[in-house]
């Protein structure tokens, strides 16, 4: 019988196998902390969490000058030779502070959706977190897993149903999926009811039902709650959604809601501003007009008091 010779596959060795040692290959695979130059490091785009200049910042700037950035930043390469960051803003303003020119950096290959993911979960480990940046955070990694191949409907009522994306950012967070959707339902709001959400003048569960108005019905409230100096309640919110779905929402009958008196509310003192103006002086300027009227009472009172006392 005639016997088969059977061929040996031979490993294919490389130059790098030749000259480096088991533990150096090892290593080589190994993320590395980069010293990156500051400039050359972009703001992810659409970054949903603030950079501010507060107490905080001042104490990590401190500590930045006195020990530098102990825990590198996460940023990933651009077509341009530059880099992205995705977690560490704060890290990178405040090196920026401290008069830096580098930070220490791990440099990953990241695709936009992995990118958006680790930015949301990196940043939602701090302690404050304001109702915006939850909001448009949570959004934009729901659109990243969508993006993956999830289920996700961002339309869904405040309860809603039973959604695959919600779920999976549910778990790497401290809000529950009902609650995820409630703040996905805040980036409806215009910029300023955003922002009075963000500085607590408008309470949380009254501003998901607002973010149900249109936009023009949002300012026609911004509108009204500067006048009536007063806030929608969540159930006076309740009423404003429902009345803005059947179409019978405008401008008056939103004056008429704000303007009820509320429980435990303190009667405010509301004033004719054309007819204050009619009788001020034209040299007095707007923001000296509250100054001039306190004044002119003043001035009032006492004449009234010296006036009385004459009488006697």
């Amino acid at each position: 019988m005639e016997k088969k010779e059977t061929k040996m596959q031979i490993p294919k060795i490389t130059l790098d196998d030749l000259f480096t040692t088991q533990e150096q290959r090892d290593d080589n695979k190994l993320e590395k902390v980069v010293d990156v130059r500051i400039d050359d490091i972009l703001d992810f785009p659409n970054h949903p969490f603030k950079v501010v200049d507060n107490e905080e910042m001042q104490e990590m700037k401190k500590s930045i000058e006195e020990s530098g950035v102990i825990i590198p930043a996460l940023v990933r390469p651009t077509k341009d030779g530059k880099y992205e960051m995705i977690s560490g803003h704060r890290r990178k303003f405040a090196s920026q502070l401290a008069m830096k020119e580098t930070m220490p950096c791990i440099i990953r290959d990241l695709s936009d959706d992995e990118a958006t993911i680790i930015m949301v979960d990196s940043n939602m480990q701090r302690e404050e977190i304001l109702p915006s940046e939850k909001a448009y955070s949570y959004k934009m990694k729901l659109e990243a897993l969508s993006h993956q191949g999830k289920r996700v409907d961002l339309t869904s009522d405040q309860v809603g149903e039973k959604l695959t994306s919600v779920e999976l950012v549910s778990k790497n967070s401290p809000d529950s999926k009902s609650q995820i959707q409630r703040y996905i339902r805040l980036t409806n709001l215009i910029p300023e009811i955003m922002e009075k959400v963000d500085n607590k003048e408008i309470a949380f569960l009254p501003a998901v039902e607002i973010s149900y108005l249109t936009e023009d019905e949002q300012y026609f409230l911004l509108d009204c709650m500067e006048y009536n100096d007063a806030t929608p309640s969540h159930a006076q919110a309740i009423i404003l959604k429902k009345l803005s779905q059947d179409g019978k929402l405008d401008e008056d009958k939103i004056d008429d809601i704000l303007s009820q008196e509320k429980p435990n509310q303190i009667p405010k003192m509301k004033f004719n501003e054309e007819r204050i103006k009619s009788v001020l002086p034209k040299n007095v300027e707007k923001d000296n007009i509250e100054d001039f009227v306190v004044k002119a009472i003043e001035y009032y009172a006492k004449h009234l008091r010296q006036k009385e006392m004459g009488a006697r």
